[in-house]
């Protein structure tokens, strides 16, 4: 054996632990690339967990060039020496220039070199991408802002793993950057977690640190260590064949159960936010709006929204988000008319509204209460808002107003808004042409339900316009056929507002504002005429209180409420109320709807039905059936309570099971005939010492086997068998160590008896120390998280 000079310090097993500084990572250029390139499928691994979220697949490529292009070019520049605390920097401006590239929208110099103006751009793609986020329900269509955001992560993620594993030399780390796309689709949709996706990404993550273990030992044992040669450490083959995995697994089996736990435990941002009070349900989950409504409005206690005075003649509804497109079966935002430049202070006049039309211009002072969203509560058709703070912008197709850097919470503001006072004859003259831009609000999906139709057409025969057909829509919902209930969808499995949903809804006749908004909507679509669903807040009940002598109308969370809006040439958007017992029936519908819409009520606050309590066990729940009893809901809470405590067991069961396993194999090879003596005994010794560790006694790499020895012999008793077992062992690591010309094959028979002789000690051991000694060894191991530690650290486990 060739000394290896002061640099290397014995192991356990008798293979050297090198110390110094060590080579700089990827110092070879042939050594960096199956390292980067692991890193680089962890991340393209972890990114497809992002699928349920996202239609189609084509985010994912773009997230994968521009992983690609930023580990390539971290792969790259340490072949051109470039110094590796800069990398960092470098591979940053790598990321801004690819973005550039591909969404710099012609405003970079020589198709990547930024400018002002892409950073405008980059600003409305970030304003844009946020909001479709917060409109759309999952799995959400994928605009140029959500793909701007996706590729940005992708590149920012890409960055942090190389900087952890390269210029920090702690590549263990670099796992918990892919943590962020495994963990985000828990974070958003509640359910199980993509148990696929965790133990693929795992299976990858084992990869990534074993490419890393044989890089480093081939550098140690083949690089110079502190500027000077040091000789190639002498492993023998059978060693070379005893990888370290074990630290390896056990790293990957705790980030394995750990995701898998997070994923269980983790509350959906569809949960409650303490932050937000009552209200924390509120259209900015991802998650269909149309369940969040729901959950909302099954609260057992309304929380306050907010107050307002108005100069208004008949008080008007508030929106907040406007459903416009269907996608598939579900009602979603089409988020293509956000522009960050559409002030508040000036917010151009209602589409469609012909001059013959009557309107007049109402101030509403509005102050937020309680809820705590993105989105402006604004009467329909504002024109105007003052005094808000933050920076808050309309969307020029739904009118939406929302904020990317602020939110409802504190906000008082004033605004201004048309009153529409059409008659039924000028609806009834409106014309079938539209625009391209209304025609997408006819769109109907080709799976739609036949009786959404063939109800629709069976219910307006007669009719000689759409107003009339729009009427009799209303009134067959409105009249007494349908019972509002909010309780019923969810029990029976058919809550929610997508096209399934409405023809399962035509067929029960119970259901609340969202099916029977969406009902009107997709009904009114089959017949030709356009529409949307509007979902906000009734508008609310008088209180005795004056403000500025006016009176003053206060809004709960039990005031949430959607309703249908369709549109008519020359009058443009015109709401409507097709669900019994709740809010005002306009009174254009008024004078034409016959006795079935005794639903209705005259009020313009919403009548007790609507104000009801609801039971509390229905708070939590999906769309695929819930609890409403409490009975049930105390199941549920403690059904997740044995969750929890199961998944913190097989957390903390983990390093356990690693350990019985390694050791195990150990006895198992020893025992197995196919090592030589001076392999035998060595394994044997390493095993001994991890148990040594395992139970609280320091093994020192400075000592030699018979200073061990004597320390051991301290716990377990100088004259007690195991000693005389341990006195033989130690002379057999020794000889093993120092005489290994003199190796020979064992026979099966001595290495059973090595084998018991080890448990022996090892059962001595454990009978020698405290109780809390034997715990912490079982269920801490010490050998583990040395191992851990060293990996961590970057220093390679010679003999684990």
């Amino acid at each position: 054996m060739t000394d290896a000079g002061p640099a290397a310090v014995a192991g356990r097993g008798g293979a050297p632990f090198l110390r110094g500084r060590g080579t700089a990572y990827g110092a070879r250029k042939d050594a960096n690339w199956p390292f980067v390139a692991t890193l680089l499928a962890l991340l393209l691994v972890a990114s497809g967990a992002l699928g349920p979220l996202l239609r189609g697949t084509s985010w994912w490529w773009v997230m994968s060039a521009v992983a690609i292009i930023v580990l390539l070019l971290g792969a790259l520049l340490p072949t051109l020496r470039v110094a590796r605390p800069v990398l960092p920097l470098w591979l940053l401006g790598g990321l801004l220039l690819t973005l550039t590239l591909f969404f710099g929208a012609g405003t970079a110099l020589l198709w990547i070199v930024p400018t002002p103006a892409t950073a405008r751009v980059f600003s409305g793609l970030v304003a844009s991408g946020v909001d479709s986020i917060w409109q759309q329900s999952v799995p959400a269509q994928v605009t140029d802002g959500i793909l701007f955001l996706l590729a940005a992560g992708a590149g920012l993620i890409a960055v942090l793993m190389h900087t952890l594993a390269v210029t920090l030399r702690t590549p263990a780390l670099a796992g918990v950057p892919v943590l962020v796309p495994l963990l985000v689709p828990g974070a958003i949709v509640a359910g199980p977690p993509n148990v696929m996706a965790l133990v693929v990404t795992s299976a990858v993550y084992l990869v990534l640190l074993r490419v890393d273990v044989r890089h480093r030992r081939a550098a140690d044992a083949n690089h110079a260590v502190g500027g000077g040669p040091v000789a190639r450490v002498f492993v023998s083959s059978s060693r070379r064949r005893v990888v370290p995995v074990w630290g390896t697994l056990s790293a990957g089996a705790v980030a394995l159960v750990a995701a898998l736990v997070l994923g269980l435990v983790v509350p959906s941002v569809t949960g409650n936010d303490p932050r937000s009070g009552s209200n924390a349900l509120l259209f900015g989950s991802g998650v269909s709006p149309m369940i969040n409504l729901g959950q909302d409005l099954r609260r057992p206690k309304a929380g306050p929204v907010l107050h307002y005075t108005s100069t208004a003649e008949r008080q008007s509804y508030f929106t907040l988000l406007t459903l416009d497109s269907l996608v598939g079966q579900t009602w979603t935002a089409r988020i293509d008319g956000v522009r960050i430049d559409n002030s508040v202070e000036n917010i151009d006049r209602p589409p469609g509204v012909s001059e013959e039309v009557e309107t007049t211009l109402a101030e509403t002072s509005v102050v937020i209460d309680g809820v705590n969203t993105r989105w402006l509560p604004v009467p329909a058709r504002t024109v105007k808002v003052t005094g808000l703070t933050g920076v808050w912008y309309w969307d020029t197709r739904t009118r939406a107003v929302a904020s990317a850097d602020a939110s409802t919470i504190g906000q008082t503001y004033i605004a201004e808004a048309l009153e529409l006072r059409p008659t039924a004859e000028q609806m009834r003259q409106a014309g079938s042409e539209y625009s391209s831009v209304l025609a997408r609000n006819l769109d109907v999906p080709s799976g739609m339900p036949t009786i959404i139709e063939d109800r629709a057409r069976e219910v307006t025969a007669g009719t000689t316009s759409s107003y009339d057909a729009a009427v009799a829509l209303q009134g067959y919902l409105n009249g007494s056929a349908f019972t509002y209930d909010t309780e019923s969808p969810v029990e029976e499995g058919y809550d929610g507002g997508g096209l399934d949903v409405v023809g399962v809804f035509l067929e029960k006749k119970r259901g609340y504002c969202v099916h029977f908004a969406s009902a009107m909507a997709s009904m009114a679509r089959s017949l030709g005429i356009p529409s949307r669903i509007s979902l906000g807040y009734l508008p609310g009940v008088k209180s005795q209180d004056l403000e500025q002598g006016r009176g003053r109308y206060d809004v709960d969370s039990h005031d949430l409420h959607s309703w249908p809006e369709l549109y008519f040439s020359g009058v443009g958007w015109v709401p409507f109320e097709p669900t019994p017992g709740r809010g005002t029936v306009p009174d254009y519908e008024q004078a034409a709807t016959t006795d079935t819409t005794t639903g209705a009520t005259n009020e313009t606050a919403p009548s007790a039905a609507a104000r009801e309590p609801v039971d509390p066990g229905a708070v939590d729940l999906q769309a695929s059936g819930a609890t409403s009893s409490p009975t049930r809901q105390a199941g549920t809470v403690l059904g997740q309570l044995a969750s929890l405590a199961l998944g913190l067991l097989l957390l903390l069961l983990v390093p356990a099971g690693v350990r019985a396993v390694q050791h195990r194999a150990r006895h198992r090879r020893i025992r197995s005939g196919t090592l030589t003596r001076q392999q035998a005994v060595l394994a044997a010794w390493g095993e001994l010492c991890d148990t040594v560790l395992d139970y609280g006694i320091t093994v020192r790499v400075t000592e030699t086997p018979r200073m061990l020895r004597d320390r051991l012999c301290a716990v377990i008793g100088e004259e007690s068998a195991a000693a005389v077992v341990l006195a033989r062992l130690c002379e057999a690591v020794e000889r093993a160590r120092y005489d290994r010309g003199s190796d020979e094959d064992g026979t099966v028979d001595e290495a059973v008896v090595l084998s018991r002789e080890l448990g022996e000690m090892a059962r001595r051991i454990h009978v020698s120390v405290g109780r809390g000694a034997r715990w912490r060894a079982v269920l801490l191991p010490r050998s583990l998280i040395l191992v851990l530690w060293l990996l961590l650290n970057g220093r390679s486990p010679r003999n684990a």
